[in-house]
């Protein structure tokens, strides 16, 4: 049974260890600077999926200049390809339209690349995909 839900503070090292699992070593540490950026602002923008009393995976998204911006969406190895990327980016995509952006982007880095499929199965168009997202606030501090 998959929940997906708002972040809550106890999910913190979960996260952060399916992080480390998934991830590169660089772009942990770049997604956890961010990620901690974000639960600063507006932690309603990460979303968590739970699955057997565990997290399974995470999206974080972030506002700019009143854009939407999918930054990151990990998915645990062992669930990846059962959709749960889909309900993330569905989950986010309710809270972006709640808050009124004019426009939703997906940050395009190498750690994303895996799916951009994905999005441009869901609408995305290659100008949705932002390569200069290193000036967004949640990067840039």
């Amino acid at each position: 049974m998959m929940n997906v839900r708002s972040i809550q503070l106890a999910d913190y090292r979960c996260i952060e260890a399916l992080f480390e699992e998934v991830l590169s070593e660089e772009v942990c540490e770049q997604t956890l600077v961010a990620f901690g950026r974000q639960l600063g602002w507006d932690s309603d923008l990460v979303i968590v999926a739970e699955a057997d009393n565990q997290i399974v995976g995470v999206i974080i998204g972030t506002i700019d200049n009143n854009k939407g911006y999918y930054y990151r969406i990990i998915i645990a190895e062992e669930y990846q390809n059962k959709e749960i990327d889909k309900q993330l980016i569905a989950a986010l995509k309710q809270r972006f339209d709640q808050k009124k952006v004019s426009k939703i982007y997906v940050t395009a880095d190498e750690a994303n690349e895996p799916i951009f499929p994905l999005f441009e199965s869901l609408g995305f168009v290659a100008t949705d995909f932002i390569k200069s997202f290193q000036k967004l606030s949640i990067v840039s501090g």
